[in-house]
């Protein structure tokens, strides 16, 4: 296994966004990007944090970013709308769109905005966390590429799909939950990678459709649950694609085939004002209550403490922002150097592997 080393949150971040400056990015585009992969690793999401940087500066140098993208914001209705995002970098992308679904949410009470065209957002936590701090329900879905064998099947079809849950509570940070519809992300193997670490035999097969621990030979991911997994992602796929107009299932663009193209991605936020409902401090009382009660639950051999889903990262994200960020080696060496990128995704199937 790789080593780790220590790094200061404002190091990490001055890093990440030199870095993705010197490959082309704007100031404002790059600082966006930064604080978001700071907080994937802060919050122990290391796959969709700094691993992701040189992936990320490829592109970009490349002209598979739009640079100067026009984000424009089409309400469709009362309670609806659409973000242009002209493919522009995701996380700066989703965070406008974010704002645009918080105000629709304050004045009608719900908000239903989906991104037509974006490039790859992240952790989708980030963004439901924030609506949630400022008092609202928040769902987020997105697209991702095709790199799951469905239920019965041994072709690859949906991707990933992700999706994010967070409501704020009375006392504490938001309660904030994201997964993906698959046993484990795409990014939990590039991290692996990274690290030279082998991965549980429940998270992916090899070409033979066979278990495989060896993060390199992974050819496709398993959903969650069988085909209860298998029908998440669809949802997933037909509301933050589909519903968008954009291309959807096996036609969804890969992350590395051709880094000179926009990905056309497509994700959806669905914003709820629990005021409109019931009464907004009850609700968050109930949910600090709710918190307690599963923290107060007697304990299974082997555990410690009973958390509610999320809450894991949390706790990360607070010792880490205080104490520093472990980040591989390899990674910080790279982030440090006049490197730009390796120019080593381009060209590759959708496990950054050369076909």
């Amino acid at each position: 296994m790789e080593e780790t080393v220590t790094v200061q949150p404002n190091e990490l971040h001055r890093l990440i966004q030199a870095k993705l400056e010197k490959a082309g990015l704007k100031s404002e585009h790059a600082n966006e990007v930064a604080n978001h992969l700071v907080f994937a690793d802060a919050n122990g999401i290391h796959s969709h944090g700094a691993v992701r940087v040189d992936y990320y500066a490829e592109r970009i140098a490349k002209g598979g970013v739009n640079l100067e993208p026009k984000i424009t914001f089409e309400k469709t209705g009362p309670s609806t709308g659409i973000v242009h995002g002209e493919n522009g970098v995701g996380q700066f992308v989703a965070l406008k769109s974010l704002d645009y679904a918080i105000d629709v949410a304050k004045e009608s009470g719900v908000a239903v905005v989906g991104i037509h065209k974006m490039s790859h957002s992240g952790a989708l936590s980030y963004y439901v966390k924030k609506a949630a701090q400022q008092d609202l329900i928040a769902i987020s879905m997105c697209q991702s590429d095709p790199m799951v064998v469905p239920f019965g099947g041994k072709e690859n079809y949906f991707g990933t799909n992700p999706i994010a849950f967070a409501a704020p509570r009375k006392i504490g940070d938001p309660v904030v939950f994201d997964m993906a519809t698959t046993v484990q992300a795409w990014g939990k193997i590039l991290d692996a990678r990274s690290k030279n670490k082998d991965i549980p035999d429940t998270w992916a097969v090899d070409s033979e459709g066979k278990p495989t621990t060896n993060p390199h030979d992974v050819h496709g991911l398993l959903p969650i649950a069988g085909p209860k997994g298998f029908g998440l992602m669809m949802m997933v796929d037909i509301l933050s694609g589909m519903l968008l107009g954009l291309p959807f299932g096996k036609n969804v663009s890969s992350m590395y085939n051709d880094l000179t193209k926009g990905r056309d991605l497509g994700q959806i936020f669905i914003l709820i004002d629990p005021k409109r409902f019931t009464d907004v401090a009850q609700f968050k009382e109930n949910i600090e209550t709710m918190v307690n009660d599963l923290h107060a639950i007697p304990t299974a051999e082997g555990f410690k403490q009973v958390y509610y889903p999320g809450e894991i990262n949390q706790l990360n994200f607070e010792n880490y922002m205080e104490s520093g960020i472990p980040i591989a080696t390899s990674v910080y060496d790279y982030l440090k150097s006049d490197t730009v990128h390796f120019n080593k995704y381009g060209g590759s199937n959708a496990f950054a592997e050369k076909e």
